[in-house]
């Protein structure tokens, strides 16, 4: 699966957040900012993350992102091998990639859009005490550390407003000394009715040094 551009999704199940945007509450992966790219933009590096990773395939991206949302949604509350209700964290990670079939002689296919979905284990979790997911397209995976490059915004989750943010990144990057190693994500912090301006986006690029 080669992971292209990342969407918004418009069933966060971040019920508790506030339409002003408190997250106080909610649990965040720790980060180290490497240095700063400029407003709202810097290089971050991650700890190990452990997340449950929801993908299924459709040609329908808005009925992808509900099923993905969905399969994550049973998971943490409690439709697991342990029947255990995993407390919410902050951000969520939604991924759209597209899958060509590809051999040699040439043999293509219809491309297959494929949806992903990423939930972020409180830090209390290890692969070992993860309750065991009962619908095989959740998968439990511990992400290695990663260093990425990180454009912060409010407002609009529309596809148009992330590729204008993911843009503004990579020309960033043009002269700061780090160049993309992977291709673009997204994370987003807060549910569909929080008030515009208090909403809390992130446009994501994996980095190495150049």
């Amino acid at each position: 699966m080669v992971r292209a551009l990342v969407v918004s999704f418009s069933a966060l199940w971040l019920a508790g957040c506030s339409v002003f945007g408190d997250r106080s509450s909610y649990e965040a992966p720790n980060y180290t900012v490497v240095r700063s790219l400029g407003p709202d933009m810097e290089i971050r590096t991650y700890a190990p993350r452990l997340v449950a990773d929801a993908t299924v395939q459709t040609s329908d991206p808005s009925k992808g992102r509900n099923s993905a949302f969905r399969l994550l949604f049973d998971y943490i509350s409690g439709k697991n091998k342990s029947a255990e209700s995993i407390s919410m964290t902050v951000p969520v990670e939604a991924a759209k990639g597209e899958k060509i079939a590809m051999t040699v002689p040439v043999q293509t296919a219809e491309a297959d859009t494929t949806m992903s979905m990423r939930f972020f284990f409180p830090a209390k979790y290890t692969l070992e005490t993860a309750p065991q997911p009962l619908d095989p397209r959740v998968k439990i995976m511990e992400l290695p550390q990663e260093t990425v490059a990180v454009r912060t915004y409010s407002g609009s989750t529309s596809d148009d407003r992330l590729r204008k943010e993911q843009d503004s990144l990579f020309t960033a990057l043009g002269n700061s000394g780090w160049q993309a190693a992977g291709d673009p994500s997204a994370l987003f912090y807060d549910p569909p009715w929080t008030l515009w301006f208090a909403r809390r986006n992130e446009a994501v690029i994996p980095v190495k040094r150049m």
